[in-house]
């Protein structure tokens, strides 16, 4: 096994340098220097850390784990795909590394199911789930952030793309969907909204979204 990666790695390492690829390492100890990037690892190796704890994985079901934990972490919405009102997809980072969307089988839910040992698959996919369901909370709040004390933000438009807060939401999967009709209140603001997702149409209030084009906006600043 050493062998054989060690041959694919020389082959990358040939490929890239032909290519003119410069290398910029950060220096020992000093993870900070990666920025956001390095805040992302942090936060995957803190969940990871606790969801599995004490137990023994081989290589094989940790191999599968992190696995499953980077099709969940390049599957995060990261700004909507198209203007167009009818469209709920939204780019996402698994679109530049694989030009496709991240995707995993829907398992049962096991998150308070109590597993014999033997049972390893239903093991490791609870040990995912609970990774999805610690850091998929994380990320929202992040995207969530409250300046309404601080300064007045831009209402919210008709035809944004917004993501839904659900509690059992299954690893990988990100419910979008369009605002079709805003409730402004006395003041003006828009606190209560009406969306579209898939073929539904539901009232949400604003609390319970999360709005794509305020977080492309934060990462462009």
């Amino acid at each position: 096994m050493f062998q054989r990666s060690s041959d694919y790695n020389r082959t990358i390492g040939e490929a890239l340098a032909s290519t003119g690829t410069e290398w910029r390492f950060n220096p020992p100890t000093a993870p900070h220097f990666g920025g956001i990037r390095e805040a992302a690892v942090k936060s995957t190796k803190h969940h990871i850390r606790r969801v599995i704890g004490d137990t023994n994985l081989t290589f094989e079901e940790l191999f599968t784990l992190l696995c499953q934990v980077e099709a969940c972490l390049n599957s995060r919405p990261l700004i909507p795909l198209t203007d167009d009102p009818t469209d709920n997809k939204a780019l996402t980072p698994a679109d530049f590394l694989i030009h496709s969307a991240s995707f995993i089988i829907p398992e049962p839910s096991l998150i308070d199911e109590t597993i014999p040992v033997l049972k390893r698959w239903k093991i490791v996919q609870q040990m995912l789930q609970h990774f999805w369901q610690r850091w998929s909370r994380e990320y929202l709040q992040s995207l969530q952030q409250r300046q309404k004390w601080t300064h007045r933000t831009s209402n919210i438009n008709i035809g944004d793309l917004v993501i839904l807060r659900c509690e059992n939401t299954p690893p990988a999967q990100w419910p979008l969907a369009r605002i079709i009709h805003v409730y402004p209140g006395d003041d003006g603001l828009v606190r209560v909204l009406k969306v579209k997702f898939n073929n539904s149409v539901m009232i949400r209030p604003l609390s319970k979204l999360i709005i794509l084009n305020n977080v492309s906006n934060q990462s462009s600043q």
